[in-house]
């Protein structure tokens, strides 16, 4: 069986009996689910006893679609605006939210059901439905639903604009007061003599749509009839029936029937009773300590209201019961240390389990901050940098072997710099005779030109171009008197105190190369041997 409500039903309940839903009827003040506790608009709902929304209001007249006669359910509808053709109450759906037009089977017409039973709650209409009206207010009560019925209560009409004269082709709707247009449709509320937009026929409290175009006016403003009902009267928010008592009880922001202000699990009266608010909803002391409070660690018992909750890590203490496991002295505001589950006052937990500072030797107490690093620890203060001893905290730092640098004390100690400049390399350095240059310091030491990428050659330990070298130290040839470097593997020859590039040993006379072969000096020439058999003839 379903949830069941004091006047609505789940839909799988629909096929049961009377007798039987009577029967199975949920008798308690609140107007919630007995099975989810969930309000029950939240719910499929049923509504079989006023098909007519203008009997359900207790309204004379008749509510049929006028000359026409056609039942909205032939046109697939659970309702329609009386007295329209068909195409105009297309017309008039067009207009609204999908979510409002109550199409058979669709969200539309479960959506109208909803609003029927918030809207027109049946135990406002008739004081039949009312289950907690004392009868000695039972007079009050039928006043109040007279005067209700002949002042303020109606339902509103569909129509079309109607063409006010020549000079004025626009009506105002009376609550956004922008124009309606002639020959659209309006809504008509003859009780305030105005047309409305139909999407500006809201409740003025929900702002909901007015269902089935039923309303109330109050201080020229329409209301759906709860709320109009609401501007009047108390609502008594357990059994959601008025209160024609002048005795009730308020509670959080919220008014009762003098009993109905009862615990949301035990269902007990709350009135003259201490309570306890959990997620809007009151519980007597009983039931919020069985239902909600926490066990206590050490004792095993509940933690009652009237008792301090003291928490660690999900666990929980009577403010008594918060003591060290080992010396039994109270914990209460002062430092602990926790180890398998257990707490500890300072001293038992140094004593037992504390670990030791890698920087001073310390032990670390209860309480106090630890910093780490793989597998070392120090005291925060004692996390500092081996050179200037300033504290790192969640600054960057380098280690090396067993000591910690900030970064700025490990590059002036460790980091890589020029031979030339002795500022750091931090990237793109040469190497030269193994020490490192910045690529721009690397210069020839003649000419000063960069060597990074270049061909050079050094004297005296100091390197120099090809070009400078060649000029300030190389031989030079005696033929073409340009230095010979030796550089890419240029061969020379040597005879006295005289050097010629291979290419340049050649006879004085025919010009052949003398490169392996004899020769003969003439004076500041060389000469081969047939060159010189000439000469002598």
């Amino acid at each position: 069986m379903g949830a069941k409500w004091e006047d609505s039903w789940h839909a799988s309940d629909i096929l049961e009996s009377k007798r039987h839903r009577e029967e199975e009827i949920c008798h308690d003040a609140r107007k919630n689910c007995t099975s989810c506790k969930c309000p029950r608009e939240a719910h499929d709902v049923c509504h079989e006893e006023w098909v007519s929304v203008r009997s359900r209001l207790g309204l004379k007249g008749d509510e049929s679609n006028g000359p026409i006669g056609v039942d909205p359910r032939e046109r697939g509808l659970a309702w329609a605006p009386p007295g329209l053709p068909s195409h105009k109450v297309e017309e008039y759906f067009s207009m609204l939210p999908e979510i409002a037009v109550p199409r058979l089977g669709t969200p539309g017409e479960r959506h109208r059901d909803r609003q029927l039973a918030i809207q027109l709650p049946k135990q406002d209409l008739a004081r039949a439905y009312c289950r907690h009206l004392d009868p000695k207010h039972a007079s009050s009560a039928d006043d109040f639903m007279a005067a209700r019925n002949e002042i303020a209560l109606d339902i509103g009409s569909v129509q079309e604009v109607p063409e006010r004269d020549l000079a004025f082709v626009f009506q105002e709707c009376g609550v956004c007061e922008s124009s309606l247009k002639y020959g659209s449709l309006a809504v008509s509320a003859s009780k305030l003599g105005l047309l409305y937009h139909p999407t500006c026929f809201r409740c003025t409290d929900c702002k909901e749509l007015l269902v089935d175009l039923a309303y109330c006016v109050h201080d020229d403003m329409l209301f759906c009839e709860r709320h109009y009902a609401e501007q009047l009267k108390p609502r008594c928010a357990a059994c959601d029936e008025l209160i024609f008592s002048g005795e009730y009880t308020k509670a959080m922001n919220k008014d009762w029937h003098s009993g109905h202000f009862c615990c949301w699990q035990c269902d007990e009266s709350l009135t003259g009773q201490r309570y306890v608010l959990r997620d809007e909803h009151p519980y007597c002391i009983k039931c919020y300590e069985s239902v909600f409070a926490n066990g206590c660690e050490e004792c095993n018992k509940i933690i009652g209201i009237d008792s301090k909750d003291l928490s660690y890590k999900d666990k929980h203490w009577h403010e008594a019961c918060f003591l060290c496991n080992r010396c039994r002295v109270s914990l209460v505001d002062k430092q602990f240390g926790s180890k398998v589950d257990k707490i500890y006052c300072g001293n038992c937990y140094d004593s037992q389990f504390a670990s030791r500072c890698d920087g001073c030797g310390e032990i670390f107490r209860a309480g106090t901050k630890k910093m780490e690093y793989k597998t070392r620890q120090w005291h925060e203060k004692c996390f500092c940098c081996v050179v200037c001893k300033n504290p790192i905290g969640t600054k960057s730092f380098i280690p090396r072997e067993q000591e910690i640098y900030c970064a700025g004390c490990y590059e002036d100690k460790f980091a890589t710099r020029c031979v030339k400049c002795n500022k750091i390399i931090t990237s793109g350095g040469v190497t030269y005779k193994n020490e490192p240059w910045h690529r721009d310091c690397f210069t020839c030491s003649n000419c000063n030109n960069s060597l990074a990428g270049q061909r050079f050659t050094s004297r005296d330990d100091k390197p120099y171009c090809a070009d400078c070298f060649g000029e300030l130290f190389a031989k030079r040839c005696t033929a073409c008197s340009k230095p010979i470097t030796g550089i890419g593997g240029t061969r020379f020859i040597s005879f006295e105190d005289r050097h010629w590039h291979n290419d340049c040993f050649i006879c004085a006379g025919c010009k052949t190369s003398l490169v392996g072969r004899g020769f003969i000096t003439d004076a500041d020439d060389i000469i081969c041997p047939e060159c010189a058999k000439m000469k002598l003839m």
